[in-house]
């Protein structure tokens, strides 16, 4: 039989639709600091959502140039950035961030704090053009071994972390910005970084329920408008497939059980426990068909090759069989929805009062300090012992940390020395740091063997050495003057020097 033009016609207009939603549902990221000439084609043709990484920023003026020229393609666009505070910054990787991250506010315990926190962050992601912020974590932090959440999560008990992750939500929220609550069901108890491997949280049904959910519970009663799947293997839940690629999780847990109708985001498709094992394609489609609404990638894959692969991927996944055609609508028109209400929302940081200290008080707020009686402050340039183990992939090797920067503020001529695993630390340290007093500076000191070897012989040999524990302080304080930050953000550093060298807050 001959087609009929409105045979042939419809058919155009559905593959057209079909490919469009295919766009839609992507989140992908590219590289330079403004849009290529294939990102803004593909604004065009569909694509519902930009992510960017600290690659993509240089300065607000630069994003909010940036984030204007995709608008004027696309004004609906969401713009999407992993913007927690804290280690974990896209604004002010190259400087460190201006607000602690949540371990430090969960330390705090004011959620009034929190709110105001997060409520200023949003408020400069969306005077930049910022609208999806990939935050807050919501994840119990209940394994000390955790080597890629850790301060990124408000501490270790689940009651505590679901009124913080509330409270960070709206204050997000309240600025127009729509909050990203991640990484469900829970990455806290795990050992392993999905980065690298797949984790697997072996957890049974009530703890699932009474730890590792409430967070989100929370989450979604403060109104967050997306959820990040995590791509963790929890088989209380499914023993065959992660999270981000299991109905059980996505849709019989997520959105009947608790009753979620918002966005669900993928924590990042190319992260090798999805790759390694499914490739991104089939793991697109697989985490579509699970439930998810929009696929993020490109922290490591940001060329076209990829959005046209995935794109392509999901419309032959449609035509074969493998993703119910009405499942792809769903997911493109909830991405539409949250694009609606983002255009909506989009004047409420007017609403916001700047609040540009807000990060230092509460980094200052953080602090735990124990003293020994012998202590003495340090009045004269030190000498400042950096312990720096390999970078978490979520923080990035460009973000700077530590407290040399602020402490040469406050006492000019510090020298700082950085150091590494196979390091002679003992040696390498005292010979440059002469008759200087020590600062030594360590990140979950508890986790990594060679760091708190070397940092007890330095001890032994300079007992006057001040200690400075930046990441999660699991280990008993040590040194004749030992300072938690609950966290490496740039204000947490300057919150510390501050306390090292005996001055008030704001001297």
């Amino acid at each position: 039989m001959t087609e009929t033009l409105s045979q042939i016609h419809d058919g155009a207009a559905d593959t057209e639709a079909l490919v469009r939603d295919a766009l839609t549902v992507l989140q992908p990221g590219f590289h330079g600091t403004t849009a290529p000439e294939w990102l803004l084609r593909r604004l065009a043709e569909g694509l519902g959502s930009v992510a960017l990484f600290a690659r993509n920023i240089e300065s607000p003026g630069q994003l909010a140039a940036l984030t204007a020229q995709l608008r004027a393609v696309r004004p609906d666009v969401l713009v999407a950035a992993d913007e927690e505070g804290g280690d974990v910054t896209r604004l002010e990787a190259r400087s460190g961030s201006s607000f602690p991250g949540n371990l430090a506010l969960g330390a705090v315990d004011d959620t009034a704090l929190t709110r105001d926190v997060a409520a200023e962050l949003g408020r400069r992601l969306a005077e930049c053009g910022v609208n999806l912020n990939w935050a807050p974590s919501a994840d119990v932090n209940s394994d000390p071994r955790n080597p890629v959440i850790g301060v990124r999560s408000f501490g270790s008990d689940p009651l505590l972390v679901a009124r913080h992750t509330a409270a960070y939500v709206e204050g997000l929220q309240s600025a127009g910005v729509a909050a990203c609550t991640k990484h469900f069901p829970g990455h806290g108890d795990t050992s392993v970084d999905s980065h690298h491997a797949l984790p697997r949280v072996d957890v049974d049904p009530d703890t699932l329920h009474a730890r590792e959910l409430a967070p989100f519970r929370a989450a979604l009663a403060a109104g967050s408008k997306a959820v990040m799947s995590a791509h963790i293997l929890v088989p209380a839940l499914d023993p065959d497939r992660p999270a981000t690629l299991s109905p059980a999780a996505l849709t019989g847990l997520l959105r009947d059980e608790l009753g979620y109708d918002g966005l669900i985001v993928t924590d990042g498709i190319e992260m090798r426990a999805i790759a390694d094992v499914y490739g991104i394609e089939r793991g697109t489609v697989l985490a579509l068909a699970a439930g998810a609404d929009a696929i993020c990638v490109g922290g490591g894959l940001a060329e076209e090759e990829t959005v046209v692969a995935l794109r392509d991927a999901i419309v032959a996944a449609v035509r074969d069989g493998d993703l119910p055609r009405a499942r792809l609508a769903d997911a493109a028109g909830r991405v539409r929805a949250l694009a609606a209400w983002a255009a909506e929302h989009s004047a409420a940081r007017a609403t916001v009062a700047p609040d540009p200290g807000i990060g230092l008080v509460a980094a200052r707020r953080a602090l735990r300090v124990t003293r020994t009686e012998a202590y003495l402050p340090v009045t004269e340039a030190p000498y400042v012992a950096a312990f720096t183990p390999v970078a978490n992939i979520a923080v990035g090797d460009e973000t700077p940390w530590g407290v040399a920067a602020e402490l040469d503020r406050i006492l000019p001529g510090t020298v700082t020395g950085s150091f590494r695993e196979g390091d002679a630390l003992t040696a390498h340290v005292l010979r440059p740091a002469g008759p200087r007093r020590i600062v030594a500076v360590v990140r979950d000191v508890h986790r990594h063997a060679w760091m708190a070897e070397a940092l007890g012989s330095l001890l032994a040999a300079r007992p006057d050495t001040v200690v400075v524990e930046m990441g999660v302080p699991q280990a008993a304080p040590s040194g004749a003057l030992h300072i938690a930050t609950h966290g490496a953000a740039r204000v947490c550093g300057r919150a510390a020097a501050e306390a090292i060298a005996g001055k008030e807050a704001g001297d």
